[in-house]
């Protein structure tokens, strides 16, 4: 194995990022290899059991090469954060350290490696029972309603929330319910440092714009050569059984509305990968603007 001189350095912890289809799964698993690594994913997406294909998880040769963690964890239905990636994250570098193992986190979603790096407001997590009644509350209401009433109890979360952004006026409501304070309390308090002695290496993928955005629809066309479609089709069995809530956060995963709009009769698939691709560019413009202003 080679192993550099820092390949076991205590507390290191070695950060690929970049836009999506930027080569960072293969850069890391490189690394991985170099490093007696174990890779940790740090992409929002690919933390749920759905849509392998589409979501570009690792293949089974690859996670067969070196461990991977933290890869299609939670069923479909759930609900990942920043504050419980950060956690589950932790506990995966932890015992990387005890097995000797190089930890080497890789993915695009900048707020998570961002949680982890700089910290994250402790903010409580909700009861099951009480994240549900908001869940069903917004359900029966509708967005405009519930941000009205949310408005009624915590006037500044209200005023930061677009009425539309379903997924956060969940979350301001559920806090307020199981804490008796508003989410902006909570965020304004300071935020959990990395556990002591933590390094990080940071490794920035970041190919030529014209080179990503041949990536983003050469990969693309590359997935629809395989089961994707069918992937689409069992989540969308999912959904309509109500095992599911047609919001989750996974339905956001890229190509996945633009498929379904296929297999609903709603356009041909031609322009429903046209318009998958598409996404997908944006996506990564957006991604490296964050980068750039966050990181």
């Amino acid at each position: 194995m080679n192993c550099p001189d820092d390949c076991l350095t205590p507390g290191l912890i070695h950060v690929v990022y970049g836009a999506t289809a930027s080569g960072k799964s293969a850069f890391a698993l490189d690394l991985a290899v170099q490093k007696n690594g174990v890779i940790i994913n740090a992409d929002s997406m690919q933390v749920y059991d759905a849509l392998h294909g589409l979501t570009a998880q690792p293949s089974r040769e690859d996670q067969e090469q070196v461990p991977h963690c933290l890869y299609a964890l939670l069923e479909p239905s759930a609900q990942c954060s920043a504050a419980l990636w950060r956690r589950l994250a932790i506990d995966e570098i932890t015992k990387a350290f005890s097995e000797n193992r190089t930890p080497i986190l890789v993915g695009g979603t900048g707020l998570y490696i961002k949680a982890l790096i700089k910290g994250l407001a402790p903010v409580p997590d909700a009861p099951a029972e009480i994240r549900a009644k908001a869940i069903e509350r917004q359900k029966n209401l509708g967005n405009e309603a519930f941000h009205a009433e949310l408005a009624v109890v915590d006037p500044v979360m209200a005023a930061r929330l677009n009425p539309n952004d379903t997924q956060r006026l969940i979350r301001a409501r559920e806090v307020f319910d199981a804490t008796g304070k508003s989410l902006a309390y909570w965020q304004s308090l300071p935020p959990e440092s990395p556990p002591e002695g933590w390094k990080f290496q940071m490794h920035f993928v970041n190919p030529e714009r014209k080179i990503l955005y041949a990536r983003c629809e050469a990969r693309f066309d590359l997935m629809m050569e395989t089961r994707i479609i069918e992937e689409v089709k069992a989540l969308e069995a999912l959904i309509n059984a109500g095992l599911v809530p047609p919001d989750a956060a996974i339905t956001n995963a890229l190509g996945f509305k633009p498929l379904l709009a296929y297999l609903k009769d709603e356009c041909c698939l031609e322009d429903a990968v046209s318009q998958a691709k598409q996404d997908t560019r944006r996506y990564a413009k957006r991604q490296l603007t964050w980068f750039r202003n966050q990181m």
